[in-house]
C-alpha cells in the first residue's frame, strides 16, 4: 500500500479502520471485541449472546461513570457497528436459524491488533525471528534451486550436521534451550497463530465479496449463460489462483491431514507443560488454536461452495425456463397448424383486443345478509329394526394415486411427452371412471402437465361382461399431455 497524502486521506475518510480509531466509542468498541472475539478466538456468535455480554459491559461502565456515558441499549450499539457506513461487524443469518449472527469484520480485527502492539511489552524476542529468517532463506534458496549436484550437495550437508548432533547426545553432550529462548519462540509462535486467524478472515471476506458479486450478476443478467459463466468462474479462479488463495489451499490441505493434527497436538501439549511457559501465563484458548484453524477455514469453504451453489441454481432455473418456453411455443404452433389446416382464411387470422378497464360500481354488489339459523326440533327417533344387507359398505373402490403417478414417470422416462389416452393403452383401466379421475386430478396438480379443452380425446374402459359380450364404456375428455 502507497503512503502517499492523497492515498491516506482517503483511507481516512472510507477505511473501517481508520473509522474505527477516530470514533467517539473506540473504547468501548475495542475492549468488546477484542475480549469477546480475539481473547476467545470466537468465530460467529448469536445476536442474543453477543447483546447479552454487551449489556453486562455498559452496566459496568454505566455504574463507574454515570447512565449518561452509554445512553443506547445493546441491540442499537450492535446494529451502529454492523452498519454499511462502519462496517465493523459483519451481521448476517446462518442455515437453519432465524436470528442475526454477528462476526468480525477484517479490517476492524486488523485495527485492534494494531493497538495491541502499541503497548509496552515485558518481554521482546529477537533470537527466533532471526533464526525463522534464516530458516525461511534456506527453505527458498533450497526450493529454487534446479541444479541436482547443488541439491544432493545440500542435503549431505544437512546430513553430517544431524548424524554429527546424534554423536553428541550420544556422547551426553545434549543441548537445550534455556527459559529465555523457549519464551522467545513461543512468543513468536503465539503472534503468528493470531495473525493466521486475522488471515483466514480477510480470506474468507474476498470470497464473500466474490459471492455477493456474483449474485448481484446473476440477478441482473438477460444475456446468453455462457457469458456469465465466463465472467463469474474467471473471477472466481482468479482470486483461488493468486498467492493468498494458493497458499490458503496448501494450508488448508495440510491441516486437513489427521496425522498432522495429531502431531500438532502432541507437541503443543508438551510444549505447554514446559514451567517457562506456565509462567507466562499462556491464554487458555492456545491449546485449542488448530481447531480454530479449523473452524475458520471451514466458514472459508462453506463460503466457496455458496459460490458454486449460485452457479448450480443459476444453470437449473435457466434450463427449466427454457424448457418450458420451448413447450408454449411448440404447442401454439401446433394448435394454430390444426386450425389453419382445413381453412386458410386471408387476411387477419388472429386479433388482440384493446386494453380496456373493468367497472365495478359498489352498489352493484349484493349487501350483507345475516345467515340463516338451523332450527333442530326434538323428535323421537324409531329405531330400525329391517335386516339391511352390509355388503355393500365393504365394496369400495380405491384408486392408488402413487401408482398412477409411478406410471406415468416410468413412461417419461422412455419419451418426453405422453397423452392421457396413451398411458390408458400402455396400462388399461382397471377401475373404471374412479381411475381416470384420479388421471385429471394428477394433472391439475402437477407443473409440467397441460390440459387443452379445444381439443377432446377418448378413453373406454370394460366394466362388465354380458352374454358372452364385454361391456365397454367410454368417455370423452379434454386433451391431457404430461411432460418430462
Amino acid at each position: 500500500m502507497s503512503l502517499a497524502f492523497d492515498t491516506l486521506a482517503d483511507q481516512i475518510k472510507h477505511h473501517p479502520g481508520w473509522r474505527l480509531l477516530r470514533s467517539d466509542n473506540a473504547p468501548l468498541v475495542v475492549s468488546f471485541l477484542h475480549r469477546v472475539y480475539i481473547e476467545r478466538n470466537q468465530r460467529v456468535l448469536a445476536e442474543s449472546d453477543l447483546a447479552e455480554l454487551l449489556e453486562d459491559q455498559l452496566y459496568n461502565l454505566r455504574e463507574r461513570m454515570g447512565e449518561e456515558a452509554f445512553p443506547k441499549s445493546a441491540l442499537e450499539y450492535l446494529g451502529d457497528w454492523a452498519h454499511p457506513d462502519r462496517a465493523w461487524l459483519r451481521k448476517f443469518y446462518v442455515d437453519d436459524s432465524d436470528e442475526p449472527h454477528y462476526d468480525l469484520m477484517p479490517a476492524t480485527e486488523k485495527a485492534i491488533a494494531w493497538l495491541g502492539s502499541l503497548s509496552e511489552r515485558k518481554f521482546v524476542g529477537t533470537e527466533s525471528r532471526l533464526l525463522t529468517l534464516f530458516d525461511l532463506l534456506r527453505q527458498i534458496d533450497a526450493g529454487a534451486e534446479e541444479d541436482p549436484t547443488k541439491r544432493i550437495k545440500d542435503l549431505q550437508r544437512q546430513k553430517r550436521a544431524i548424524e554429527s548432533e546424534i554423536e553428541r547426545v550420544r556422547q551426553g553432550d545434549m543441548r537445550v534451550l534455556d527459559p529465555t529462548a523457549i519464551k522467545d519462540r513461543f512468543q513468536q509462535f503465539t503472534q503468528m497463530s493470531r495473525d493466521l486467524l486475522t488471515d483466514f478472515r480477510e480470506v474468507e471476506q474476498n470470497f464473500r465479496t466474490l459471492d455477493r458479486q456474483t449474485r448481484e450478476r446473476i440477478a441482473l443478467w438477460e444475456g446468453p449463460k455462457k457469458e456469465v459463466l465466463g465472467a463469474v468462474l474467471g473471477r472466481r479462479d482468479a482470486i483461488i489462483d493468486t498467492d493468498q488463495g494458493r497458499s490458503f489451499l496448501a494450508f488448508w490441505d495440510f491441516l486437513m491431514s489427521q496425522s498432522h493434527r495429531d502431531e500438532f497436538s502432541s507437541l503443543l501439549d508438551s510444549v505447554l507443560e514446559l514451567a517457562p511457559i506456565k509462567a507466562m501465563d499462556p491464554q487458555a484458548g492456545l491449546r485449542n488454536v488448530h481447531h480454530e484453524w479449523l473452524k475458520a477455514g471451514g466458514h472459508t469453504q462453506q463460503t466457496v461452495r455458496s459460490l458454486s451453489h449460485q452457479l448450480r441454481r443459476f444453470l437449473d432455473d435457466r434450463v427449466q425456463l427454457e424448457n418450458r418456453r420451448i413447450m408454449e411455443i411448440l404447442r401454439r404452433i401446433e394448435k394454430r397448424a390444426v386450425a389453419l389446416r382445413d381453412d386458410r382464411p386471408d387476411g387477419i387470422v388472429a386479433e388482440i383486443p384493446a386494453a380496456s378497464a373493468d367497472i365495478n360500481l359498489p352498489m352493484e354488489r349484493p349487501l350483507w345478509q345475516p345467515a340463516a339459523r338451523v332450527k333442530i326440533r326434538e323428535i323421537k327417533v324409531d329405531l330400525a329394526v329391517e335386516d339391511l344387507d352390509a355388503a355393500a359398505l365393504y365394496e369400495q373402490v380405491f384408486v392408488d394415486k402413487k401408482a398412477l403417478a409411478d406410471h406415468i414417470r416410468l413412461v417419461l422416462h422412455e419419451q418426453a411427452v405422453v397423452t392421457l389416452p396413451e398411458l390408458c393403452e400402455l396400462r388399461p383401466l382397471e377401475q373404471g371412471l374412479a381411475e381416470l379421475l384420479a388421471y385429471l386430478q394428477l394433472a391439475a396438480e402437477n407443473p409440467d402437465a397441460d390440459v387443452d379443452a379445444d381439443v377432446t380425446d377418448s378413453v373406454s374402459w370394460q366394466v362388465a361382461v354380458a352374454s358372452g359380450q364385454p361391456i365397454i364404456r367410454k368417455a370423452l375428455i379434454p386433451r391431457v399431455t404430461f411432460a418430462r
